[in-house]
């Protein structure tokens, strides 16, 4: 195993230091395969930004009391669907070089992917499956809003280890070099002596302000909620906003066709319209006629098995406390053995609701299932 190959030196223009910056993370060689497998420095910052955005996500989700097996449902298929939608978007905008590559399409280990294609297939897949196990759909727009952020300004650093995604020439002290960017900016028409300057950290400029969109929408969450899709509504002006600025200065920009219009610059523009217009609807239509947050679980059906683990964890206390009842007896020690006994009768209380609560569930969605059987044999 080999870790940290592909190594070039990256220098900030204000910092007397050189980074020795690697974009692969390890090679492993494996005796079924010829090449050694590769691992991206790209695709483990992904991974662990994804990782801290499911854990923010879960965390809320449960204080939001969202069931946990709708939320893996949710994050299963949104991030598969994310994943073929950012492809798709990528292999659509350039066309012309996949039309006469087609076997490249499926290469994804090769680069390739669109935010904007990954976001619009993951919430689209997300909302099918908020239809069908029905959740609310404007609260769990809320917490991807605020996890989307996570990811997004973890996941852009990844482009750092590539020394990709930066912008054009410039002499702000924080501007950025290497091998790498001097190389490309050389496949892209500009001098040598152009190639060689500093360049636009923008994948930095994102990261930074998505951690801090992060910040601002969670205290707007705790302080300041006052509808179900405002927060998403303000992450679409937030990252619209700062996407439509920084496109501008990127030299790897998908174009509409021979047009200079930059497609995801275009896009964030249509966002910040639609979403500030949105929520700037909203608020005054909240400020008119305000009511609270409805709860997460639209349909307010509480999972029987939730009422079902209640019972077998009450049973178990029950046994527990019933043997150590018998052993307090057994010594002669009859205070204890009462009070075990009492702790025993308390948990079959809880064993009894919570088992009436499972079979009038139970009973609600035999009912529910026969109702939609005798729609459909009438239909």
């Amino acid at each position: 195993m080999t870790f940290f190959k592909d190594t070039t030196e990256v220098t900030f223009k204000a910092l007397d230091h050189v980074f020795n910056v690697s974009s692969v993370f390890c090679e492993i060689n494996l005796p079924f395969l010829s090449s050694p497998l590769t691992i991206k420095w790209y695709g483990v910052i992904i991974g662990f930004g994804l990782v801290l955005a499911v854990l923010f996500g879960g965390r809320k989700a449960y204080v939001w009391k969202i069931d946990i097996y709708k939320m893996l449902d949710i994050l299963i298929y949104g991030a598969l669907a994310g994943i073929i939608g950012a492809r798709l978007y990528y292999v659509f905008t350039t066309w012309d070089y996949y039309s006469k590559n087609p076997g490249e399409i499926f290469a994804i280990w090769h680069g390739g992917l669109a935010i904007y294609g990954g976001l619009i297939a993951g919430l689209l897949a997300a909302l099918v499956v908020c239809i069908v196990e029905k959740i609310n759909i404007p609260n769990l727009l809320d917490l991807c809003g605020m996890s989307f952020l996570i990811g997004q300004g973890i996941g852009r650093w990844g482009n750092f280890a590539n020394q990709e995604a930066f912008g054009i020439p410039t002499d702000l002290p924080w501007g950025m070099h290497s091998a790498k960017t001097e190389a490309y900016l050389l496949t892209q028409g500009y001098s040598a002596t152009e190639a060689s300057r500093f360049v636009h950290p923008t994948f930095l400029y994102e990261s930074l302000w998505c951690l801090l969109g992060f910040v601002v929408l969670y205290i707007i969450c705790q302080k300041a909620r006052k509808f179900s899709g405002q927060l998403f509504l303000c992450y679409g002006v937030w990252y619209g906003a700062e996407r439509a600025v920084v496109e501008g200065l990127r030299t790897d920009s998908l174009y509409i066709g021979d047009t200079g219009i930059r497609i995801s610059q275009l896009l964030s523009i249509i966002l910040v319209i639609v979403c500030g217009t949105l929520l700037v609807i909203f608020l005054i239509h909240f400020s008119r006629h305000p009511k609270p947050i409805e709860g997460v679980d639209y349909f307010k059906e509480v999972p029987v098995y939730r009422y079902k683990r209640k019972v077998q964890e009450a049973k178990k206390l029950v046994s527990k406390y019933n043997a150590l009842a018998e052993k307090a007896e057994a010594v002669g020690d009859d205070r204890t053995a009462g009070r075990w006994y009492g702790k025993a009768r308390a948990q079959e209380a809880i064993v009894e609701k919570n088992q009436k609560l499972a079979d009038e569930d139970d009973r609600k969605r035999a009912e529910k299932k026969l109702a939609k059987e005798a729609k459909k044999a009438k239909a």
